[in-house]
Formats: C-alpha cells, structure tokens, sequence
C-alpha cells in the first residue's frame, strides 16, 4: 500500500456573552470564564514579516467533506457556488471542471447557505455557521454579502447568530433579503430568529423571535408572492454529554406581510409532544402546493398542504435522522416527484406516499443539499458528507466532482519513509494514507491516497518500526491494526469481560509508546495498555472520568428519554479524550477527558493523580489536547475547549510539576479561537503551535505572544499539527480542506525576535536529496486535482529586514568543496522571511528557447544534478551578505559506483555543453538568416558582385542552418519529417537528455555517438565562427562600399 506508492513515486465577532440560563441536571450552566491572565509583555513575531510562507495542499480530493448548499444562477446551470460545512465557499463557471475558492480570507469557514440575488446574479448573500447540528459542527459570525460575484465581501452583521440554515432574496429587489438563524447551538442567546433587511443588510429586524434557546432553521418564499413566506423554529441544543432536538418553542410559521406578523400553522400538523427540526418547500410551478418534513416522536414524518399552508395531510413517516438532514426538495416541473435527503437518498413519484431509496447508489450518502434544474429536472447536484455530486439522468448515474479537496481531518500522524506518508480519519470518510511528495512532477493525485480504514475516520496511528502497519481508530471505539501488504485488518478493540461496559468517546485517541514500539495506549473511561501491538490488553488505569449517569441529566428540562434526536452522536460520555506519553522519561503518561479531567502517572499507570483544573477554568470542560514537553518529565502543555459549553476562551495552559500548578501560555491569542491542539517543537522547546478553530497560530516564546501563520493556509479549523521529527516539516491537518505541510521548519525555529534588527539573516538550510522525478500522467485535461509537491532540491530560507530597492537583486551563488561556481540564482526580495529553492543543478545547457523553436514542448533546459557532497550558499543583497552549507544526498533509490558515477557526471556535462554550444551556433545563424533575407530584398538594384557576395553568403548560413536544426515549424498537423541524420541541435539534446535518464555509466553506443557529436559540433561551430569572422564582414564592406547598411555578425562561439 505505502510501499507501493513510494516505488510510483482579527478575532471573529462570535462571542458575544449569552444571556439566560442552560438547564443541566437542574443547575446553572458554569459561569463564563474570564480570559487568562497575560504573562509579561513579550516581543513576538509580526504576522507580515511571515507572510512569504507557503503552506502546500497535499489533497485528498478522492474523498470529500460535507455539503451545506448550492446557489445556481437561474438560466445560467454552468456557474454554481457550493458551501461546504467547514472547508468554505469554492465557485465554478464550468459546470464544476474546476472550481475555485472565494472565501478563504475571511473570519470563517463554515457556511450554512448561500443565495442568490434572482435580479442581479452578481449580488451574493450567504448565511455563515453550518445547520446541521453535528458535534463537531463548526460556527460562523453572522451574513456576508458580495457585489462582485464573489470577488470580494462585506460583513454584514449578525455576528452572534452562529448557525444560519437559510437565506432567500426578493425576486425583484436584492436589497430585501430574509435569514433563518439558528443562534448558539451549545448554549442559549439573544441574537437568533427569523431576521429580515431592506437595505441589503445595512440594518437587521428579528421578524419573530421565540426565546433564547430557539431560532429559526428554514424560511421559504413563495415565488408568485414574494412577501409570503414559511419558516420553521427549531428549539434545540447540544451539550458535552449529549442533544435534545426538540421543545415548544419548534414550529411552523408563516407571513404574508413580509414578516410583519407570523401565523403559526397548526392544522393537520402534530400537536402532541415537542417539535423538532422541520424542513420547507414550495412548489414553484403551484405555490398553493408546500410540503414539510416535521419531526415528531409520533406523528413525526412528511406533509404536505394544497392550501398554502392553511392545512396539512400526513404523506408518510419516511424523515430519517431529523437533526442532521430535514431537507425536502419538490421537483420544479412535477409536485409528485418528491427528495427527501438522508443517510440515503429518498424519492417519491406519488406525492411523498411512498419512497425508492434506490437512486444514489456509487456516491456517497449523507445528503445535505439537493439542487434541481428548474429546465431540466433530469439535471440535479447534491451535496453530502462526501463532496459534490452531479447527474444528468435523475440520479441514475452520478458525476463525483473530485478536484476540490474538502477533507475534514481529525487526527494525523507520519511515517519514517523516504518521502514520510502522512496518515489521517475523516468525519464519515474512513481513514486514508498518502505521500507527503510523490516522485512525479505533476504533484500528489487523487490514486496516490490509499483507504485504510472505514467509518468516521479519527486516530490514525502508523507502526514506526513498520510503516506498512498502521493502528485506526473508526467512531466510538472501533479499534484495528491494518496491515498494507495484504489489505488485511485485525480488530483489537479492547473488550471487557462479562456484566462490564467500557465507555469510547467518538473520537478515542491511540498512543504508540516512543519507547517501545509494540507498546500501544488506547483510551475508553480507563486507560488501555498493549505489549504486543493490541493482541492482548492490560488496565492500567481506574475509571478516570467523572462516570456521571447522564440518563439522568437534563436538556431544557427533559431527560435523556423525553429528547427528541436523543443525544444524536453522542454514543458514550465520560471518556477518554487525549493521551500523552513525556519525551523525557519513560513511564510519564497523561490523560484527559470529555468531563474535564486531568490525570498523570509517574509509573505507567500503577498510581494516578488528578490535577486540578487551572483557575478560571470551568469544572467539566473538555480536555481538547495534553502536549507532554521536552523541556522535562514534569512538563506538559493543557488545551482546553470550552465551546461545548457555550464558552469560547482559548485556553493553553503550561505545567511544570506534573500539574499541580498551572500557568496560561495563551498569550493574545485571540478570543474565540477555541483550541483544538497544542503542540512543541522537539528540538526547541519555546517553539510552539496551536490549532484553533479558525486556523494556525505559533508562539516563540512559549505562549507569550502567537503570531497567525497563513501562507496559502485558509481560514479553516485546524485540528491537528505535527511536526516530523526527520525532515522538520510541520504537517497540519484542517477539518475542512484536507492536510497542509510546510516544508522545512528550521527556518521557524531559528526565528527569534533579535533576528528581526538584522538587515540579512540566512538560515541553515536543511539536506536535500536529488530526487530523480518523471511526469507520470498523459494528459488530463483539467479536471484533475493535484496536491503541490515540495520544491525541487534545497529550500533555501533568509530574512531581509526591508524590500530592496527595485533594481537591486537578492543573489545566491552556490559554490562546491572547491570554490567553483556551479549556479547562481535571483532570491525573491520581499521583506520578512523569503525562500528560494536550488533545484541540485548545474546552470542549464542553454537558455530557454523561444516557441517558435519547437523546444519549449519539453519545458525549459535543465543543467545535470550535481554530485553528492557538501556545498556553500551565499545570499548576498546590497553590502550584506551570508553563507551556509548544505548537503546533497543521493535519491534513496539510486545505487552506483563512483567510476560508473563520475562516468556519467562527465559524459552529462560534455553532452550539455555540446547542446549548449549547438544551440547557440543555431541562435547565430537564425539571426543571420532573418537579417540576409532583408538584406536580398534591399539590394535587388545593387550590382551583381555585390549581389553574388550575398547569395553566396545566404548559401553557406543555409548550410549550417539544415545541419543544425530542422526548418519545419512544428505545427498541429504533425511531427515535421524525419532528417537522416538528424541536424545537430536536436542530435545533442537527445543525447543529453538519454544520458541524464539514467544514472548508470553511458553504454558504448552513448560513448560512440558522444565522440561523433562532439567532432560534428566541434566542425559546425567552426564553420559559423567563419561565418562570423569572414563572411558577414566580407559582405558588410560590400555593402558598405554600395551605401547599404551592415549586418550584425553576432559573436563568435567558444
């Protein structure tokens, strides 16, 4: 499996303080923490000196993330934008053969809605916080809108509505706009209802609002009368241990004044017990004609109304999963063809009676967004935890978009191959494998991905002495050890003995000890132990959670068994959440939980002591992370994420004594930016990096100051960061646009605040290996998605203290053991830190061609790799400069001998010079051609001597011009006609380029052809020398002496 793939080769304004009061177990909810104290002042790293950094997407697109919505101008089917839950807004003008991000710069990345201004496709409304409820749903801040089709944004308000399940736009006036906002999902607030402008989005009136602890989830317009509209309050909220989905304050309402007074429907609907999610929609052809998915625990189902709403029939039960889906579709041309979304997709063809679920079969399920071709019904596209799908013939057969990386990643984790694979699970995506660099130029592709694991992918763990075998954790538990030679997978969950439950959180983390690879920590309620690779286990620990019975805890007042959507996701509470091992002494194991504990052991686990929370911090909040620190055995970092409770303070906490006292090393990260990791650099220790919701920020001076690192990284949550121990790369893993490395890491962590008052700082500059890459793929077309590889060779990193002026360059000039120069290079100029890379070459044989030559086909000329060694860089700019070595490795997968080695290095040089020397004979008589064509037009009246001069002139450059290069253009028709022998410039290129493709002594026929091209440059370079010595300066005094103009000869060839 991997083997395999290695031989191919500002704050968001979201936090506003709710009021009100959570019924939980009959007591308040905790109360808000305040921020955390701040250390002393500390000098950090401005955010623009790091601007430069380029972050690389290395996919996948073979699998997708969740959909939220599709926005389809009406007419125009080819341009659509998509929503993803948490990976942005992507755009396309091409029926999704590309698409494109809009959003990434923005304050979020969840997106609940989008629409569409019906009279000015280029005005924009979307609706940020996705509405599906899910426990590691992601929130927004409120309505954006764009006057430029996406090109840029403006933030129109609502920032503490968090969760947006609709916007619609009046038919006629785009100033006139409706959002049904959810408000706070973990906890109650004002800012949540049905809320409507008239100035697009400038001011905001909540049309209807309920409470505190219910919004809005749905809102319909009718199309013939646009100030008639239908929405659905939705009452709910999730908590740590579990979810009610359902209350009084959930209903069904409509307006006929544009939201001025709201009418709650009742007839025909269920009117015993608590109300659900409730899903809308209106036949577009008959607006009479609405239909609604209501959830009920026993008249829950579909209905639908022939009277606008005034009362309702019962069609079936069929509304699976209400929480998470309730969505309804009405085909636009036929009110008996019916969608309801699902785990799969449903379809009636007799008004909502009864349904098929035959109809999305080889994509994935879980639909969330339906769009339906108002002139083709035949056309549809739907949006589910999978990605974008699109159909022609009515969901028979699917078009799965994969180009657009969507990934939402819990966990990541590498390998020790050359290149490390970077491993991961993804929310309902299984768990994948792939390369962190492929050895072909075109980058990382969809096929280089390798499936390890089902379900809702998490931990995924890979055996460091063995990276065939990786440990995957799927949801609640489900632990194997799967091995890539054979596809094979061992469950190893650990299974406890008779009248005993274990408690697995959702998302159990896996630990392989450092110590001892066969030694695997698996975390439920207790903490699990295995010497042999999870064959057999040992608890190493007592219960180390709260155990709280959370049957017995309420949600608005009602226990578990009165919920509706009964703690949806949420399989066990009091669970194990984190697991850390100390880098420094074996034995040295911490734990955290969902309830908020932080336990330690010194012994393995034979004896275990809680830490106390840090103060400030609420009894119960979720353990997000426990770094343990290299700086010593007592040392760890504490992430804390209290969203789950309503609470969004970045908590980052430090011990130095084994967590009997804490010190917040939050610094000024900002509030709101919850945090999902924490982690140390290994070799310096006040080097840190903390994932947050909303992206990635570092620290130098552990946690006194963050500075955000973005550098082609979206705003996105980051739940994961690794930093690979070999290579120093640091790998993160975003719960919505897939895996992100930056490479070479060195540069950071050498980055100090004194680095900042130097004009020059160059940076040690890593090994770099030469890689030998080839161009694997045909031709694709576009639609085909590649993860970036890194630069080629060595990145070479340094500080400017301020942009040079324009005409003054940055040049790098790398030298070998004996001082010769063997390349010089142009650095970019920015201020902050730059980086440029050295490819492990030579300079090129030739300057890159112009088209019209035919060469450019191939790309530019590249010079031979250099011989493994150590070389020097310098970096100078102005009067400052600065050097550092670097040393060049051999590709792993090369072996040969030095005699064969240096015969290979000397045959490759002679042949580039020999290109090298043939094209610029060729560049000599090509300019003379084209000047001695003018000069035979201009000179038709001169005498015939000075005429014969010409012709004769124009004979011999005619000559030399067939030897060295073919005369036929390369057109569209074909190859031109092959030449015997082939004319000289491409004779060296091919000669060239065959003995560059294999690292190996040159076979006889390479070693005879080498010596006859050689002697055959050697003639034509001395016959165009002639040309330029004698024969344009003989037929200049010709011309000269007639009063025509010279001829440039050009420069004679060495």
């Amino acid at each position: 499996m991997m083997r395999a793939a290695l031989r191919a080769a500002s704050a968001p304004l979201l936090v506003g303080l709710a009021s009100g009061a959570l019924s939980i177990a009959a007591a308040a909810p905790p109360p808000r923490a305040k921020a955390p104290d701040k250390p002393a002042p500390a000098r950090g790293v401005p955010a623009d000196v790091l601007a430069n950094l380029e972050f690389r997407s290395i996919g996948p697109a073979i699998m997708g993330g969740r959909i939220d919505d599709f926005a389809v101008a009406e007419g125009r089917p080819s341009t659509f934008y998509v929503a993803a839950a948490s990976g942005g807004l992507w755009k396309t003008v091409n029926n999704g053969v590309t698409l494109e991000p809009v959003f990434d710069s923005q304050d979020v990345s969840s997106i609940g809605d989008i629409a569409i201004a019906p009279s000015d496709v280029s005005i924009i409304y979307i609706g940020t916080g996705e509405p599906n409820n899910r426990q590691s749903s992601s929130w927004g801040n409120g309505v954006y809108k764009s006057l430029d089709a996406g090109k840029t944004w403006i933030h129109l308000g609502l920032a503490d509505t968090h969760h947006i399940g609709r916007v619609v736009v009046h038919p006629t006036n785009p100033d006139i706009a409706y959002v049904a906002a959810l408000g706070h999902l973990w906890g109650p607030n004002r800012e949540r209802g049905l809320f409507r402008t008239a100035d697009g989005g400038k001011t905001w009136a909540n049309t209807k609002f309920i409470d505190e602890d219910t919004g809005f989830v749905d809102v319909a317009m009718d199309p013939e009368s646009p100030n008639t509209l239908y929405a659905a309050s939705y009452q709910r909220r999730r908590t740590p241990f579990g979810y009610n989905g359902g209350g009084p304050g959930s209903a069904l309402w409509k307006t006929t004044d544009g939201g001025q007074t709201w009418t709650k429907l009742t007839e025909g609907l269920p009117t015993e017990g608590d109300i659900g999610r409730i899903g809308i929609d209106v036949y577009r052809r008959d607006p009479r004609i609405v239909y609604a998915l209501v959830e009920n625990a026993k008249q829950g189902g579909i209905y639908r109304s022939e009277d606008k709403g005034a009362s309702w029939k019962k069609m079936s039960d069929t509304n699976p999963r209400p929480s998470y889906y309730s969505q309804v579709r009405i085909d636009p041309n036929n009110d008996q063809r019916v969608w309801v979304l699902g785990a799969p997709l449903f379809f009636s063809e007799d008004g909502g009676k009864t349904f098929r679920q035959d109809v999305g079969h080889k994509i994935h399920g879980d639909y969330h967004a339906l769009w339906i071709d108002p002139a083709d019904s035949n056309h549809m596209m739907a949006g589910t935890d999978g990605g974008i799908h699109i159909t022609y013939d009515r969901a028979r057969t699917w078009d799965y978009v994969n180009t657009v990386p969507l990934a939402q990643f819990y966990e990541v984790s590498y390998d020790m191959q050359r290149p490390y694979h970077v491993c991961g699970g993804l929310q309902d995506n299984g768990s994948w494998c792939g390369p962190s660099r492929t050895l072909f130029s075109q980058g990382i592709s969809n096929e280089d991905w390798s499936r390890v694991g089902g379900g809702d992918g998490f931990y995924n763990v890979i055996d460091q002495s063995d990276p065939e075998v990786v440990y995957t954790e799927s949801q609640d538990g489900n632990l194997s050890r799967f091995d890539g030679r054979t596809s094979e997978r061992r469950v190893v969950r650990p299974e406890p003995p008779a009248g005993e439950r274990y408690r697995f959180n959702w998302n159990s983390p896996i630990l392989l000890s450092r110590y001892d690879p066969r030694t695997v920590y698996y975390g439920g309620n207790r903490l699990f132990v295995s010497k042999d690779r999870g064959d057999t286990w040992s608890i190493v620990s007592p219960d180390l959670t709260n155990a709280a019975e959370r049957d017995k805890m309420a949600i608005f007042g009602k226990s578990a068994k009165d919920m509706l959507s009964r703690n949806d996701g949420v399989v066990h509470y009091g669970t194990i959440t984190t697991i850390a091992e100390s880098p420094v002494k074996a034995g040295v194991v911490w734990v955290g939980t969902d309830d908020g504990n932080v336990q330690v052991s010194r012994d393995g686990g034979a004896n275990w002591t809680r830490s106390k929370l840090p103060a400030g911090v609420p009894a119960g909040t979720y353990v997000s992370r426990i770094e343990a620190s290299h700086a010593g055995e007592g040392a760890a970092y504490l992430a804390l994420d209290g969203h789950r409770a309503d609470d969004y303070t970045a908590y980052l906490f430090r011990t130095d004594d084994f967590g009997q006292g804490w010190r917040a090393v939050s610094g000024d990260l900002p509030r709101g930016y919850v945090i999902h990791v924490v982690r140390e650099h290994p070799r310096k220790a006040n080097l840190l990096f903390a994932g947050t919701e909303f992206g990635l920020f570092a620290s130098w001076d552990g946690g006194g100051s963050w500075t955000r690192l973005r550098g082609k990284l979206p705003t996105v949550p980051v739940f994961d960061v690794q930093v690979h121990p070999r290579d120093e790369d640091l790998i993160v893993g975003t719960h919505g646009r897939g895996v992100y490395i930056l490479d070479e890491l060195g540069a950071l962590a050498q980055f100090e605040p004194a680095v900042l008052d130097v004009d020059l700082r160059l940076f040690d500059i890593p090994p770099a290996t030469t890689y030998r890459v080839y161009a694997h793929k045909g031709n694709t077309g576009h639609k085909f998605m590649v993860g970036a590889n890194p630069p080629e060779g060595a990145l070479i990193s340094y500080y400017l203290k301020a942009k040079p002026a324009e005409k003054e360059d940055v040049k790098i000039t790398v030298t070998d053991g004996g001082g010769a120069v063997v390349r010089e290079i142009k650095g970019p100029k920015e201020r902050g830190l730059n980086q440029a890379s050295w490819d492990l070459r030579v300079e090129p044989p030739a300057p890159p061609p112009p088209a019209s030559e035919g060469e450019s086909f191939f790309g530019p000329p590249r010079g031979p790799l250099v011989s493994p060694g150590t070389y020097t860089v310098k970096v100078a700019v102005g009067s400052a400069s600065a050097s550092r070595s670097v040393t060049v490795e051999e590709d792993p997968r090369i072996t040969v001998s030095a005699e064969d080695r240096k015969q290979w290095e000397d045959a490759t040089r002679q042949a580039a010079r020999l290109w090298s020397r043939s094209q610029a004979a060729n560049r000599t008589i090509a300019a003379l051609k084209k000047q001695l064509a003018e000069v035979q037009e201009s000179i038709k009246s001169a005498p015939d001597e000075v005429k014969t001069t010409a012709r004769s002139l124009v004979e011999t450059v005619d000559a030399l011009a067939r030897a060295l290069n073919r005369q036929e253009a390369l057109g569209f028709a074909g190859a031109p006609l092959a030449e015997d022998p082939d004319p000289l410039v491409p004779r060296a290129r091919g000669l060239y380029f065959a003995l560059g493709g294999m690292t190996a002594a040159p076979t006889t026929q390479q070693k005879d052809l080498l010596a006859r091209v050689s002697q055959q440059v050697d003639e034509t370079v001395a016959a165009v020398n002639a040309v330029v010595d004698k024969g344009v300066p003989d037929l200049n005094r010709a011309l000269v002496e007639r009063g025509f103009g010279r001829i440039d000869a050009g420069k004679r060839i060495p």
